[in-house]
């Protein structure tokens, strides 16, 4: 299950792809392909380096065939032109062999960081590989092997298969316990005699392990893109979730026929060598699992389907939600500011006492809100002071009566 090979950010001025890469409107997908394998390797960085205008001309014609390889891209361009594409999703691809110390140093800091950067196979393992120089260790089906490749090499492995096996299915998988970072590559034999690259897959993190795989099943097997999830997250947090089926990107090679098929592990890492375990299984002892595969990529594309049309859905509700949040805010403020107003003029009519004791309204007035109120000397009887000592000397001469009485009968008793 292979990756597009480039995917660059689109040149400041864009010319038309077909211009770009010498083809006509009307050509093959082999064609577009033949073409852009030899524009690359003539414009590659690693062969140019002094040459700041083939270094824009690479990418150009990367970005080309970025459009023109894809199916549903090439259908869009040719449909209304280069508005028609998302260049969001035209992400930048590096070549490290050609990064000096200190960028190799940040992209290694950012893709630490989870920061996807794609990387683009050395044109020195590209040009070997197109000449026929490189060295082709056998793979039987069934079979392992492990190894060690440095960064921006590749070791190179050829599949031999029969008729029995092409028709069952063939998956080569490519795991590294160590994390390794690394690119598992499918080369189709070219015209001249050597290899040219076809399909790419950049491993990913899955559990305690990095893996990639490619899947020749008869039916069309789809691959991953994560960096289009990134780039959504980074775009729209909110709605990132919408797009994260869009990374799931047809294959270009179903099946593989009767034959010697060459594949290769490239070291991707920024600084050290790739540890890895290649494998070549025929898919006849997973017959339920590749019956399953296929099964739940057609409820993932058919939910894809369902998500676009309820992320219309999902919008709209939330342009409605935020909008009643907002009316809610503004009458809870207008609420609050009435009942405010309100409590202050009931304020205004708090009783309170003058200087000399005489009660007023907080208006002025004798009379409270909403209740009536006696003149105060009509209740109030002030008395004199000589009738309070009058009073006070009652009360105790009554007192004293009674602590005499029960004095006396206490001396009775005691005589």
């Amino acid at each position: 299950m292979g990756s597009k090979l480039e995917g660059p950010s689109a040149p400041a001025v864009r010319r038309d792809p077909y211009e770009v890469l010498s083809v006509s409107r009307d050509s093959t997908d082999q064609e577009i392909k033949t073409a852009y394998r030899k524009l690359a390797l003539k414009y590659h960085p690693d062969k140019n380096a002094s040459n700041p205008e083939a270094s824009e001309l690479f990418k150009e014609v990367a970005y080309s065939y970025n459009i023109l390889s894809d199916p549903e891209k090439r259908r869009q361009y040719d449909s209304a032109g280069f508005e028609a594409l998302d260049s969001d999703s035209m992400d930048m691809e590096i070549d490290l062999s050609n990064l000096g110390t200190v960028n190799t140093m940040f992209a290694a800091l950012f893709s630490k960081l989870g920061v996807p950067i794609k990387t683009t196979v050395s044109a020195n393992v590209l040009e070997e590989a197109l000449n026929g120089t490189v060295t082709v260790r056998p793979l039987p089906v069934g079979t392992s092997v492990s190894g060690k490749v440095d960064k921006q090499c590749a070791h190179f492995f050829g599949v031999t298969i029969n008729e029995e096996q092409a028709q069952a299915g063939i998956v080569v998988r490519v795991t590294s316990s160590s994390q390794s970072k690394f690119k598992l590559l499918y080369f189709e034999q070219d015209a001249n005699g050597g290899y040219g690259l076809a399909l790419q897959e950049d491993s990913e993190k899955t559990g305690k392990v990095t893996s990639a795989g490619m899947y020749f099943l008869h039916f069309q097997v789809y691959r991953m893109d994560s960096t289009l999830n990134a780039l959504a997250m980074a775009k729209d947090p909110e709605a990132a979730f919408f797009k994260r089926l869009e990374g799931l990107q047809p294959c270009e090679v179903s099946e593989l026929k009767a034959g010697t098929h060459i594949f290769a592990v490239y070291g991707d890492n920024f600084f050290k060598t790739a540890s890895y375990t290649i494998e070549a299984l025929c898919a006849k002892s997973y017959e339920d699992t590749t019956e399953t595969l296929k099964d739940i990529e057609a409820q993932i594309l058919r939910k894809r389907t369902e998500l676009r049309q309820f992320e219309t859905e999902y919008r709209k509700a939330l342009a409605r939600f935020q909008e009643v949040t907002n009316r809610y805010g503004q009458e809870k403020q207008c609420v609050d500011e009435l009942l405010k107003q309100r409590d202050s003029i009931h304020c205004s009519f708090t009783v309170t006492k003058t200087a000399n004791n005489s009660i007023i309204s907080g208006s002025g007035s004798n009379m409270s809100n909403g209740s009536s109120s006696k003149i105060p000397n009509d209740d109030l009887k002030v008395e004199s002071p000589g009738e309070d000592v009058s009073s006070e000397g009652k009360d105790k001469s009554s007192k004293k009566k009674w602590f005499n009485l029960n004095l006396k009968g206490s001396d009775k008793k005691s005589g």
